[in-house]
């Protein structure tokens, strides 16, 4: 490939972060119940209010014996992820240029920064928004931060206000399996107003939540589990995904982006088409609906799709078979480093393997020009010069 490459879902995750970010970058009538590191058992866990957030990687650890899951930097050789490399804005640029990948877009930890007060709640999704603003500012045009938003519909539009005032964010991610009320309450319509109007996309990625994990207690230790991710993820996104084309969301709000991370995007075509003929279903019956105040679902939801949808994907020879029911300008490729199911270091090799025999402009298109017209990358000058040959 003779053009540079984005990947259009990557990853901060709590374990990665400086353990003093929410005491540097929390209100002054917040830091003393700022979440911290505390070592327990030699191992750093991340607290707040007496609650676990997880474990923290700026420890050494070793681990004895074969390893059950296998993450990216296990493959590439990295032994010592205590140097926290994705959160170390040079080492995370050296490792984009390892996997020779030019900008990452940076989604944070898939937990939510939830505590039984809403005002530290909101402040901790403020805290680490200013401070992924000021990671990115290293090199704004490679580390394209991804903002979080809360889960209820009042604090994520004060938050919202929060990242517009901040300003350089170009995407703000809804965890959307935590999210409360379903998006047919009124009560999301002004973030929708907000997110249209600023022209700042919305992402729905995969949350890991109390309520998910529970689900494999009863398979832990067994091989099977691990299949059970998938039925995880699509549970997370069917919901919220229908909801944009039932209630009329993507039509009253046509200038209104969504990215779909990690969902895979496989499952989507056979939604989408039973979508469309849910809608004809329902204009079969327009007599009837015309006594009771008329459709206002006007627009096919496959076109309302083509037109406000994103999706991400990884390793899918799926993504270049489903070029004609996409659109060329709908799907956005990913390496999800440095997550278990990541590509890296590999991104090149792995482009090149699941788009053999491609249209390389198509190629083009889900691995560059989509992503940088979303995030307003600009095309690298050594890139520039190749381009004028």
């Amino acid at each position: 490939m003779r053009h540079p490459v984005i990947s259009c879902d990557d990853h901060l995750d709590m374990n990665q972060l400086p353990a003093d970010l929410f005491e540097n970058y929390l209100p002054e009538q917040f830091k003393e119940r700022a979440p911290r590191v505390e070592v327990r058992d030699g191992r750093g866990v991340w607290m707040c209010e007496g609650e676990s957030w997880g474990f923290w990687s700026g420890l050494p650890m070793q681990w004895s014996g074969p390893k059950p899951v296998f993450t990216a930097f296990d493959r590439g050789g990295i032994e010592d992820i205590s140097e926290r490399r994705p959160a170390i804005a040079k080492l995370r640029l050296e490792d984009m240029d390892r996997d020779e990948v030019y900008a990452h877009v940076i989604f944070g930890p898939v937990t939510s920064f939830n505590t039984p007060d809403q005002e530290l709640t909101d402040a901790c999704y403020a805290a680490y928004n200013t401070w992924l603003k000021d990671f990115c500012s290293v090199n704004p045009q490679r580390l394209i931060g991804v903002a979080l938003l809360p889960n209820n519909p009042e604090s994520a539009v004060k938050t919202l206000e929060h990242i517009i005032e901040l300003g350089g964010f170009k995407q703000a991610n809804l965890q959307i399996a935590m999210a409360e009320p379903r998006f047919e309450d009124p009560r999301w319509e002004p973030l929708f107003d907000l997110l249209e109007k600023s022209g700042i996309a919305l992402s729905f990625h995969v949350t890991v939540f109390p309520g998910a994990m529970k689900a494999f207690d009863k398979y832990k230790g067994s091989p099977g589990a691990t299949f059970l991710h998938v039925k995880m993820f699509l549970e997370q996104f069917l919901d919220p995904f229908v909801d944009l084309f039932a209630w009329g969301i993507l039509e009253r709000h046509p200038g209104l982006k969504v990215v779909i991370a990690e969902s895979g995007i496989g499952w989507l075509p056979w939604v989408v088409e039973e979508l469309d003929y849910r809608h004809f279903r329902l204009w079969e019956a327009e007599e009837f609906w015309n006594e009771r105040g008329g459709i206002p679902l006007k627009m096919l939801p496959s076109e309302l799709f083509k037109r406000q949808i994103f999706g991400t994907f990884q390793n899918n020879p799926t993504a270049v078979a489903l070029k004609d029911f996409y659109g060329e300008n709908n799907l956005l490729w990913a390496s999800d480093y440095p997550h278990p199911d990541s590509v890296w270091p590999n991104s090149r090799k792995t482009i090149d393997e699941f788009t053999k025999g491609a249209d390389p402009e198509f190629v083009r298109k889900i691995t560059w020009d989509n992503a940088a017209k979303l995030y307003g990358i600009e095309l690298p000058a050594e890139y520039q010069a190749i381009a004028a040959e």
